[in-house]
């Protein structure tokens, strides 16, 4: 026998819940859950089936919310979330749609989504695989093995979530400069960097940069390998291996790319391998967003022979579509005391002390990775690498190049515009034509194209981010969103004839 269900019951509830005024500590705790969750997914609905009507950028003439005293006793809920409403999400971007393509950013898959609300009602704070503690950590490496095999990397690697790219450089590259003062008899991580490191590189992205700055290692010690001829980002092989040879047999940390920034172009990781072979040095790849390549089999050869790095950094909330804030790293077991010895918490007895061939029967990433405390971040990803499966990403990947390819081609047929760089995956570089700078009466590039850029993005139709290319300030546009359509690339068109049109009138 069912029993007929108060229509107004939930409102009720929801109402009293939302208004009250928590002045006392102990009742914090809602009567009915229900009623909350519905209130927030309400707001989620409207802004996930509106995505591509919500403004991708802020216009200048919106006014900025003002900041408010911490009220004594609190507003209640319901007032708090009518103030964010009103005062705040208006100026929060539609950078999860398709249309935002100023940064690499990727979208939310509704799996991901899934796991992520799921994250923050579990709240774990993801530390030991064994032992008496949830069993968080052993999801994430779990997780790892899922993406080791969407990647096809092996078993020798192990990994964990960090927050995002630079912090996977980071982690990466700490363990790197361990290796380094092993080779020199010196433990870095006790007794300081006393000695200066060589770090070859040829077109490291600024996260690596910014990386060399905080551990210590000098963001300007860097020796540069010339880039390859042919409009190429790559590392000149013949360069390399004289700057090698320069350094008369001493170790040193190698960062390549495998997709730099501008025109996702790949470091001949074959060769890098064989070079190993002859030479004692760290190899780490920068894979943020390129190396999910490896998923399509059309692409895949770009990442051929990338297994025998030391170390590689990929960033989930790129390509894979996860939410922020989701990084991961790839570090050979080999290499499993060097990382031990430079994150683990060794002077807080509470933790626990491991040592030696226990260190991987009983991991525990509170030893592996900088952060004591951490988010459950593998969830959003363990949904929706089982949800989608290879052919999901697959999918995802090559439509994401198929639309920056049309995008590109409609771009090479406007008199008006020009690439500034070959289209490899899917990213594009493109600017204002000398002919179209001539219609609007602008001589200088850069001061044209900054404008156009900021016209292009003003109303929030599209989004896109400045870049310079060999010299030239250019507009780049990226593309990893997994909802992004033909239609998606037409409005894009659309908006950009639109903004050339109003400087010619």
């Amino acid at each position: 026998m069912s029993v007929a269900k108060d229509p107004n019951k939930d409102s009720k509830i929801t109402e009293s819940l939302l208004s009250t005024n928590f002045n006392n500590p102990l009742s914090f705790a809602p009567t009915d859950w229900e009623g909350l969750l519905n209130q927030i997914k309400e707001d989620a609905r409207q802004y996930l089936e509106a995505m591509r009507e919500h403004p991708v950028s802020v216009g200048a003439a919106l006014p900025l919310p003002a900041f408010q005293r911490l009220p004594e006793n609190g507003l209640g809920l319901q007032q708090v979330l009518a103030d964010f409403k009103k005062n705040w999400s208006p100026h929060l971007v539609g950078s999860s749609g398709p249309r935002y393509v100023g940064f690499v950013t990727g979208g939310v898959t509704p799996a991901a989504l899934a796991g992520d609300w799921l994250t923050t009602v579990w709240d774990q704070n993801t530390q030991a695989v064994t032992g008496q503690g949830d069993v968080s950590a052993r999801l994430e490496l779990a997780t790892i093995g899922l993406l080791r095999e969407l990647l096809g990397l092996p078993d020798s690697l192990i990994g964990g979530f960090v927050t995002g790219a630079t912090m996977s450089n980071f982690t990466c590259l700490g363990t790197a400069r361990q290796w380094w003062g092993a080779q020199k008899g010196l433990n870095i991580a006790l007794d300081g960097l006393r000695q200066d490191i060589a770090v070859l590189t040829a077109t490291a992205h600024s996260s690596s940069i910014k990386c060399l700055s905080m551990l210590g290692m000098g963001s300007q010690n860097l020796t540069k390998v010339k880039v390859s001829k042919g409009d190429r980002e790559i590392m000149d092989m013949e360069d390399l291996i004289d700057k090698i040879k320069q350094l008369n047999g001493q170790p040193f940390i190698l960062i390549s790319s495998a997709g730099t920034v501008n025109t996702v172009d790949f470091d001949d990781f074959e060769q890098i391998g064989a070079l190993k072979e002859k030479y004692n040095f760290w190899w780490h790849i920068d894979g943020a967003f390129g190396a999910f390549a490896a998923c399509s089999p059309e692409h895949r050869h770009l990442v051929k022979g990338w297994e025998k790095a030391d170390s590689i950094t990929i960033d989930g909330h790129k390509w894979l579509n996860v939410p922020y804030d989701s990084g991961i790293f790839f570090i050979q077991k080999t290499h499993h005391l060097a990382t031990y010895n430079t994150f683990r918490n060794s002077n807080a007895p509470y933790l626990g002390e491991i040592s030696g061939d226990s260190l991987l029967e009983k991991f525990n990433y509170l030893n592996f990775l900088p952060e004591n405390s951490r988010r459950f971040r593998a969830l959003p990803a363990w949904f929706s690498l089982n949800s989608y499966g290879k052919r999901g990403y697959q999918a995802i990947v090559e439509n994401s190049i198929a639309q920056a390819k049309s995008l590109s081609d409609w771009i090479e047929q406007q008199p008006e515009l020009e690439l500034v760089a070959p289209t490899r995956l899917n990213n594009i570089c493109f600017t204002l034509s000398a002919n179209s700078r001539d219609s609007i009466h602008l001589e200088d590039e850069n001061k044209s194209v900054e404008k156009f850029l900021y016209q292009l993005n003003l109303e929030g139709k599209v989004f896109m981010s400045p870049t310079v290319y060999r010299g030239r300030t250019a507009i780049r546009a990226s593309f990893v969103n997994w909802q992004t359509s033909p239609a998606d690339i037409l409005h894009i068109q659309t908006v950009i004839m639109q903004t050339l049109g109003r400087y010619k009138s």
